[in-house]
C-alpha cells in the first residue's frame, strides 16, 4: 500500500491512515480507501496456519499501517486486543461456521473497534498537547449510530480510554435488550441517545454532525464503519479462518450477513491482499437493495428500512456500499448516487448475492439445531441461509464435495434469548462477557429525530 488514502467522491485530498483514523469521514464526505491495497504472498498466507490470531493480525496490520507504529507497539496491540479465542466450528463436511463472538461485547465487532481504539489511543498520544484548544477538555468526540452491535463493542472499546468521549445514537425501537444494556449500563466517557426512529435515521443525524461548519470547533471522529479503521482490521479473521481450514490452497466460498457492508469490505480487502476466494455470498435480510442491484445493475435505497430480527441488519442504504462500488472501478456518493457504474461482470462472478426475509431466517436457525446440534443466532442465521442458497445453486448442498466453505456468525446467541427459546426450546448458554448484565443500572437519554435536538444537545454537552 502506497500509505496513501483518498476519499471514495474524489474530492478530498489524499491523507495518511493516522489522519483518515482519527477523521473518520472524508471533508467531502465520501469515505475512505487505500490508493494500494497491500500484497500478501500466497506461501505466507499459507503459513499463518501455524501462528496465533495476534500474529496473524500483526502481520496483516503491518501492512497497512506502513511504519505509522513501531512494530513492537503494534504487536503489543494485537495481543492486547485479541485475547480470546477464534472457533472455526465444523458443521458437515468441509462446510465451517467461524464464531466471531468470543470477544468483550460478543460480537465480530469487538476485532476492529478494540483495534481502531488503541491505534486511536497511540496517535492522540503522539499529537501530544495539540488537543488542548479543541473540543472538551481536549477531547476527540466518537459519533457513532448502531443498530445492535456496533454501539456496544464500540463503547466497551472506547470506555474510560483517555482524551476521548463517545456519543452513540441507537434506534429505541429495534435493538434487543441485551444489546442495549451493554451499552447504558457503562457511564463515564460514554453517552448514550435512544433515537425515536430507525438506523438509517441515526445514520443521517451522525453523517449531518460531521458536516456542520458550526460544529467544528469540536473534533469528531467516527468508529461506525465508516471509518477505514474499522475495515482494515475486519480482513484479519479472513485470513486467518482461510489458512487455518485450507487443504492444498483451495479457494473457498465465504458467507457474510451483510448490513451496513462494513464486513463484506473488510473481506474484499482481504481478497485483495491475496486471500483465495471463489465467491463471496453477501446475504442480506428482507432489506434486499444490494441484491437487486447486483441483478439489475439499478440501485435503489429503501426508505425506511424494513424492520427484521436481524436488527443489526435492517439497513436500507448501506454506508460502506460506495467502497464495495469502488473496489470494482465505480463511483457512487453517500446518498447513492451512481455516477459511475462498477463492472459489473467482474462483481457477479466474485459475488452471490441473496435476500433472508425473517421466516428464512427462522427456518435456519430451526433446521441447523435439528440437522447439526448449530446453535445459530438471527445474524448468522441469515449468513448461513445465503451459503446453503448458493451451495443449492452450485448442485452440492451437503455433499462431500462441496468446496471449503466458511459462514461467519457474527454474535453470541445469548444476546437474543427470547428468539432462541421460542424456535429452539433452549436458553443459549450465556457467555462470560455477559454475566450479571441484566442487573446493571441504565443511563441513556432519549431524543427525537431531528437534526436540531441533537445539535443542540452536543453543542450544551461539548462547549469547548
Amino acid at each position: 500500500m502506497s500509505g496513501l488514502l483518498y476519499s471514495t467522491n474524489l474530492k478530498s485530498p489524499d491523507v495518511d491512515l493516522r489522519s483518515a483514523l482519527l477523521q473518520g469521514q472524508a471533508p467531502d464526505k465520501g469515505l475512505y480507501m487505500p490508493r494500494e491495497i497491500p500484497q500478501i504472498p500466497l506461501d505466507e498466507i499459507v503459513g499463518f496456519r501455524d501462528k496465533t490470531y495476534p500474529e496473524v493480525a500483526f502481520a496483516v496490520l503491518k501492512r497497512c499501517s506502513q511504519g505509522l507504529i513501531p512494530d513492537d507497539e503494534l504487536m503489543r496491540l494485537c495481543a492486547e486486543c485479541y485475547d480470546y479465542e477464534v472457533p472455526l466450528e465444523q458443521v458437515y463436511g468441509r462446510t465451517f461456521l467461524m464464531r466471531l463472538d468470543q470477544g468483550p461485547t460478543a460480537s465480530f465487532k469487538d476485532f476492529a473497534a478494540r483495534m481502531m481504539a488503541r491505534m486511536m489511543r497511540y496517535f492522540l498520544a503522539q499529537e501530544g498537547g495539540a488537543l488542548s484548544d479543541r473540543g472538551r477538555g481536549g477531547q476527540l468526540v466518537i459519533l457513532t449510530a448502531t443498530s445492535g452491535d456496533t454501539g456496544s463493542a464500540v463503547a466497551s472499546a472506547f470506555h474510560n480510554v483517555d482524551r476521548i468521549s463517545m456519543v452513540v445514537l441507537f434506534p429505541v425501537k429495534e435493538v434487543s435488550d441485551r444489546q442495549r444494556k451493554q451499552m447504558t449500563t457503562l457511564g463515564g466517557n460514554v453517552t448514550v441517545i435512544g433515537v425515536d426512529g430507525q438506523f438509517d435515521d441515526c445514520q443521517a443525524l451522525v453523517k449531518r454532525a460531521f458536516a456542520d461548519p458550526e460544529l467544528k470547533r469540536i473534533r469528531f471522529s467516527s468508529a461506525n464503519s465508516i471509518n477505514i479503521g474499522r475495515l482494515l482490521p475486519q480482513a484479519v479473521y479472513y485470513l486467518y479462518a482461510w489458512a487455518k481450514l485450507q487443504e492444498k490452497g483451495e479457494a473457498a466460498v465465504i458467507s457474510v450477513p451483510s448490513g451496513n457492508f462494513g464486513d463484506i469490505c473488510g473481506g474484499l480487502i482481504a481478497r485483495g491482499m491475496g486471500l483465495p476466494v471463489a465467491r463471496f455470498v453477501i446475504a442480506t435480510n428482507a432489506n434486499d437493495e444490494f441484491p437487486k442491484f447486483v441483478a439489475t445493475g439499478k440501485y435503489e435505497k429503501i426508505v425506511p428500512s424494513r424492520v427484521c430480527i436481524s436488527n443489526a441488519m435492517n439497513v436500507g442504504h448501506p454506508s460502506n456500499l460506495p467502497r464495495l462500488v469502488a473496489l470494482y472501478g465505480g463511483v457512487m456518493d453517500e446518498l447513492g448516487k451512481v455516477t459511475k457504474e462498477p463492472d459489473f461482470v467482474s462483481l457477479r462472478r466474485d459475488v452471490y448475492s441473496v435476500s433472508i426475509d425473517d421466516e428464512g431466517t427462522r427456518q435456519a436457525i430451526k433446521d441447523a439445531w435439528r440437522k447439526y446440534k448449530t446453535m445459530l443466532e438471527p445474524h448468522g442465521a441469515v449468513g448461513w441461509a445465503g451459503l446453503e442458497r448458493y451451495l443449492e445453486h452450485l448442485g452440492t448442498g451437503a455433499l462431500a464435495h462441496s468446496p471449503l466453505s466458511i459462514s461467519i456468525e457474527t454474535a453470541h446467541p445469548a444476546k437474543f434469548p427470547e428468539e432462541i427459546q421460542h424456535l429452539l426450546g433452549v436458553d443459549p448458554p450465556l457467555p462470560p462477557s455477559l454475566a450479571g448484565l441484566d442487573a446493571k443500572p441504565e443511563h441513556y437519554e432519549k431524543g427525537p429525530n431531528d437534526y436540531g435536538w441533537f445539535k443542540a444537545f452536543l453543542l450544551k454537552v461539548f462547549k469547548g
